[in-house]
């Protein structure tokens, strides 16, 4: 179990924001995002009260899948800047007090990454064994493993050769925890060419941590070696990592994509990501036909909070589960909640254990747009379009050709949801995230793995936030209906409306932070 994590870890009281590269701020007028637009737009996030941020894949790719199909692990894509310009983007972030992650794809590559173009090859390379290959062409077998496809012909090798979701990725070879019958092709984990790719792993988060990275998150870490159910292998593979990199970068931090936080803590990671799929339960709080936060006060955590509060358990309380807002794979928060409920889902974000994460734009209510795929987003495409910055041409995002944009701006809605708007407006979603974020950083009861006491995981859900210093008592009523209480407005420090606590009744759609006795 990773035990980095101590009061003075920067994780500790970081709250980070997303940021979807290609659709945040392009700079250079080519209609695409990049690494100079993101420094010029950097006082703002902080501003905001965020201290980190989480950088998607940035590397040189074919944007086959929009970066997480990566060419080479130690260029950025020339799209975004230079190697030296991300280098600027650091140390800008390091002037503001904030850190820095990037996207690390270690499951596989493009296919036009020079490491799997000398795999493909005939004779036997340093690559050769660097992806998962069977003995021959006509040998693509079912059911083997995680893996999803195979490529089959068009190399001169003869094998096909395993991928990882799109045929465009072919999959890295960190082994087979148990080997099927019959398939001597499967290495095993302590394998020459597993071996390998782990110690490559390794140089990438050496070279960019390096270059003044604060950490990565890691895109489905839980994933790497095939045939593990019970992810063994894949834990022993992640602690072999960090036993090296931690001895040259102690402050570095890790972020799993993995989805079991009893898993990843276990494997080394500082902290886990509830994921939209999977067990966790996570779409029932914002993105199910009746999400509990909606007015119509329908939805349900018990199942979430049952996995929750076991996994919490499992993980001896360190809290470092994250909750994010949302990300480039879901729909937006605002595409089932309200104005109202979208506050009240960010007072909960911002008051649970762990450390939040919030998507670009979901600070100010961005909404998903109905657009074609582009890059390999799919269904997911529309929750990528370009920040809102303003109301001024292609909403502040770029000064080029509306017809170059990396995405199209949402033009029924930028002139009045988009950043500046936002600010002037006290009532606005962002002015409360604002406000709940500076009230959150008041309070030291509220740092990741501060002490988290659930009292009711219905309407109105009520939970206790507490350290050595403060007990808080988080009251949430998403439902528009009101309640019996027998908390008392006297006690009341912070209300996300111009509500109160009368007469024994909580008013429905409210949210408060009062103290606790």
């Amino acid at each position: 179990m990773n035990s980095s994590c101590k009061e003075n870890d920067w994780l500790q009281n970081a709250v980070f924001y997303e940021i979807y590269p290609q659709s945040f701020r392009d700079a250079n007028g080519d209609g695409i995002g990049d690494f100079q637009g993101i420094i010029e737009k950097l006082d703002e996030v902080h501003d905001t009260g965020f201290n980190a941020i989480w950088i998607n894949p940035c590397y040189d790719s074919p944007f086959v899948d929009a970066g997480y199909d990566v060419r080479n692990y130690y260029k950025t894509a020339a799209r975004y800047g230079t190697n030296a310009d991300l280098v600027k983007l650091f140390e800008k972030a390091h002037s503001l007090g904030m850190h820095v992650l990037l996207d690390l794809v270690p499951g596989h590559t493009s296919v036009e990454c020079d490491w799997f173009k000398q795999s493909s090859l005939p004779v036997r390379n340093a690559y050769t064994d660097r992806y998962i290959w069977t003995d021959m062409v006509w040998n693509a077998p079912q059911n083997v493993g995680s893996i999803t496809g195979w490529l089959r012909g068009g190399f001169d090798r003869d094998g096909a050769c395993a991928t990882n979701f799109f045929t465009a990725q072919p999959a890295l070879n960190y082994g087979f925890y148990h080997k099927d019958e019959g398939c001597d092709w499967e290495q095993g984990v302590n394998d020459e060419g597993p071996q390998s790719t782990r110690k490559e792993i390794e140089k990438i988060i050496a070279f960019w941590c390096g270059l003044g990275c604060d950490g990565f998150r890691v895109d489905m870490a839980g994933s790497l070696v095939k045939n593990d159910p019970e992810r063994k292998g894949t834990i022993a593979l992640w602690n072999e990592i960090f036993s090296h990199v931690r001895k040259q970068f102690p402050d570095a931090r890790f972020v799993s994509e993995w989805g079991q936080p009893e898993q990843a803590l276990q494997a080394g990671f500082d902290m886990d990501f509830l994921l939209h799929f999977g067990p966790s339960h996570y779409l029932d709080l914002f993105r199910t036909k009746t999400p509990f936060f909606a007015r119509e006060g329908k939805g349900s955590l018990k199942e979430f909070f049952r996995l929750y509060m076991a996994n919490r358990d499992l993980t001896k309380g360190k809290g470092l589960i994250c909750i994010p807002s949302g990300n480039h794979d879901m729909d937006r928060l605002a595409t089932m909640l309200d104005t109202a409920a979208q506050k009240l889902a960010f007072l909960f974000l911002y008051t649970m254990p762990g450390v939040p994460f919030t998507y670009y734009g979901d600070e100010i209510g961005m909404r998903k747009l109905n657009l074609p795929s582009h890059e390999g987003g799919y269904f997911r495409t529309g929750s990528r379009t370009p920040m809102q910055w303003n109301a001024s041409t292609n909403a502040g995002f770029s000064a080029g050709d509306p017809a170059s944009l990396y995405l199209p701006i949402d033009e029924e809605k930028y002139q009045e949801v988009n950043l500046e708007t936002e600010k002037k407006d006290p009532a606005s979603l962002y002015s409360e995230v604002k406000r709940l974020l500076a009230f959150r950083k008041e309070h030291s009861c509220f740092l990741a793995s501060s002490g988290f006491t659930l009292v009711s995981d219905d309407y109105p859900l009520i939970y206790e936030r507490h350290d050595d210093k403060e007990k808080l008592t988080v009251v949430i009523n998403p439902s528009r209906e009101s309640f019996g209480t027998k908390l008392q407005q006297k006690d009341v420090i912070y209300s996300t409306f111009d509500q109160e606590i009368k007469d024994g009744v909580l008013p429905g759609q409210s949210g408060f932070i009062l103290q606790s006795k």
